[in-house]
């Protein structure tokens, strides 16, 4: 068997779906590895690399190509179950990081190094796959609990969340937490968003009540805060990078807002001084 044959039926005996088991699943795990036609199964790694990454590597070594757009496609078929069945992991950097990268776990890429390189017979399970096996419930308990463990408690219209771990996430958390309470007491939340999960909190009700006009096409500010005592909005953008609410924002969300009665209020906010001084 080649090593595409190989990895899928390495995905088949720790019973992962029919889904995952896709070339693109298989191309992402030798590309994680390292593992080109003629590498040795003994010599997989583990470095933390991206999508675009393992894109290129494909390309390079098995000529099958993948478009730029494609890291989507990658990211649902292949990274997100491999990291909830603790195949890999994540550095818990923001998804939308620079540096974010994702790596084989230390117990899978023993998994890869055992399997022989005499590719004309299908060999027994060995230790390290049998272990993985084995506790394959617990290890994917532990990172996911690794996972959880990275995340930000926030909260907010007095019910608990998570925001992912970065600086752009802290940075709203102390919108909600800190700004909020000083100099928009008793103001609820309508919107705000995670690096990872998008509308964390998106109160479509009341923003339509209010005027709102959203479409899928639409960037919301980072943070949507009303005091109702007051009929303010605040418009607030949570910058670390990039991102300050300049005239052209203000130009977007007046056009989202052209129905809205509520005294608008915009806002950019900075995590330090540092930061601040870029802008």
């Amino acid at each position: 068997m080649d090593k595409i044959d190989i990895i899928r039926n390495l995905l088949s005996q720790i019973g992962m779906p029919q889904k995952q088991q896709s070339v693109i699943c298989i191309f992402t795990l030798l590309a994680m590895a390292n593992l080109k036609r003629g590498t040795s199964w003994s010599k997989a790694t583990n470095n933390w690399i991206r999508i675009h990454d393992i894109i290129s590597f494909t390309a390079e070594n098995y000529d099958v190509i993948y478009a730029e757009n494609s890291r989507e496609t990658f990211r649902k078929q292949a990274m997100h179950p491999f990291r909830t069945a603790a195949l890999i992991e994540d550095n818990g950097m923001a998804t939308n990081s620079p540096n974010y990268r994702y790596r084989l776990t230390h117990e899978f890429l023993q998994v890869i190094r055992e399997i022989s390189d005499d590719q004309s017979i299908v060999s027994e399970p060995g230790m390290a796959l049998l272990r993985f096996q084995a506790n394959h419930e617990s290890l994917s308990k532990i990172y996911a609990s690794k996972k959880e463990m990275q995340k930000m408690p926030v909260r907010i219209n007095h019910e608990d969340f998570t925001f992912s771990p970065g600086k752009h996430n802290q940075l709203q958390k102390a919108i909600i937490e800190e700004f909020a309470p000083r100099f928009a007491p008793n103001s609820e939340c309508l919107y705000v968003g995670d690096t990872i999960q998008k509308d964390l909190v998106k109160d479509i009700e009341k923003l339509s009540s209010l005027g709102f006009e959203i479409t899928l096409h639409d960037k919301m500010p980072d943070v949507v805060l009303y005091n109702e005592d007051k009929d303010w909005l605040y418009f607030i953008e949570s910058v670390t990078s990039v991102g300050p609410m300049d005239p052209k924002r203000i130009v977007e969300i007046e056009a989202m807002t052209r129905k809205v009665t509520a005294g608008k209020i915009y806002i950019t906010a900075f995590l330090d001084f540092a930061t601040f001084k870029k802008f």
